[in-house]
């Protein structure tokens, strides 16, 4: 039986972390593919240093004579990331900042396996298990803790870009610690926040006295207590901040993308990755299955597993844990999966329309938890799927 009293922790980064400025940028540069040929295919890793920043991996076109165009377009996408991020360090300015692009042609052997062709499906992108996860704790069926660090970080780059909060700069990191009774959580026991600040002076106080308001303006009202514990910059000063403090690389926070350790993964990240990748596609649908069945009132929680073969296109497997919160037996929702969306990688792309440039507002503050938008973003966030899964069981 699970466990209904303990604390969980989780923690988010910010859009100007190492990481996940090169999450932006790649996916960014696969959002320019996608605008150009929906069909794209893209694999685009991104790292980042001091005053430097290396593109790789590889872009296939039904056009090769764009390629050169394309590609022409990269040194531009990159410094506009940066731009937006907020970064005029010294040593990491969009305006000055190297960059080295060696992206290439798709493996004509990789492309082989994923194309249709004949009466051939289109096939997986590669092989692997992938992981889906929703829970009633809160109302985007996501775990608290996960939830709300991701919230503290976007107030915080909300107030920073708007000048509200200027002196702030654009690396962060949240961590909350959540404690849960009788399975809900109810109180925040303590929270970490270490942020980057412009003004050399600040000390620790100064720095919460700026950023606690806003704290507790996204967190639930009665869940900061007396006793809530406080950590903000605990180190003293964090003036020097992003790729200049720390190299980073495109695909380095996969828990910080989707549940914040409250649920496995199957190891595979998602930025830069067109959604042939079933790393990306396949984990969005499990996420979109998992959170229809939950809002369906099947499960209070529930885990849902794909797993699929390079080049072939049906999941090799589904499975269902509903941690003992389900109203049918695990094996009938697995059945009621199988009839209510087709999960091979067209099925997929095609359900949740994601041949489309929606991927750079993915790359920080969570893939998962997030309202579904009019153009497409975030369409596994639907519950759409409700009526068709409570008819399949």
């Amino acid at each position: 039986m699970s466990r209904k009293n303990y604390i969980f922790t989780s923690e988010s980064v910010s859009e100007g972390h190492p990481d996940k400025v090169c999450d932006r940028i790649s996916d960014s540069i696969l959002d320019a593919f996608l605008a150009q040929e929906p069909e794209a295919r893209v694999a685009c890793e991104t790292f980042a240093t001091t005053n430097r920043v290396v593109i790789g991996g590889e872009v296939g076109l039904s056009d090769q004579a764009k390629l050169a165009e394309y590609m022409g377009r990269i040194d531009g996408i990159v410094r506009e990331c940066i731009r937006d991020i907020g970064y005029e360090q010294d040593k990491f300015h969009w305006d000055t900042v190297e960059i080295t692009n060696l992206l290439h042609e798709q493996s004509a052997h990789i492309a082989q396996g994923v194309n249709a062709s004949g009466n051939k499906d289109e096939g997986a992108g590669d092989q692997g298990i992938m992981f889906g996860y929703a829970t009633d704790e809160t109302e985007a069926l996501m775990p608290a803790p996960i939830q709300y660090a991701h919230a503290i970080l976007r107030r915080l780059a909300e107030v920073r870009k708007s000048g509200e909060a200027a002196v702030l700069g654009p690396d962060a990191k949240s961590q909350l610690s959540v404690r849960y009774v009788d399975g809900k959580p109810v109180e925040v026991t303590s929270i970490v926040l270490s942020t980057q600040h412009l003004d050399e002076t600040m000390t620790s106080g100064d720095v919460r006295a700026v950023v606690e308001p806003y704290i507790r303006q996204v967190l639930p009202d009665g869940w900061l207590t007396p006793t809530t514990e406080w950590h903000v910059n605990p180190t003293g000063k964090f003036v020097i901040g992003g790729p200049d403090g720390d190299a980073g690389l495109t695909g380095r926070k996969i828990i910080v993308d989707t549940y914040g350790g409250a649920a496995p993964h199957g190891g595979g990240a998602f930025s830069g990755k067109d959604p042939t990748k079933v790393d990306r596609s396949a984990a969005y649908a499990a996420r979109y299955l998992a959170k229809n069945i939950v809002a369906a009132g099947l499960a209070k929680r529930c885990t849902l597993q794909l797993s699929y073969a390079i080049g072939v296109s049906q999941p090799l497997s589904i499975y269902v844990d509903t941690h003992g919160t389900g109203t049918i037996p695990d094996e009938q929702i697995e059945r009621a999966v199988r009839t209510a969306m087709d999960l091979t990688p067209r099925g997929i792309r095609t359900k949740l329309q994601l041949n489309k440039p929606i991927y750079a507002r993915t790359a920080a503050y969570g893939h998962f938890g997030r309202a579904p938008e009019a153009d497409g973003g975030f369409s596994w966030e639907r519950t759409d799927l409700i009526d068709t899964l409570r008819a399949g069981v």
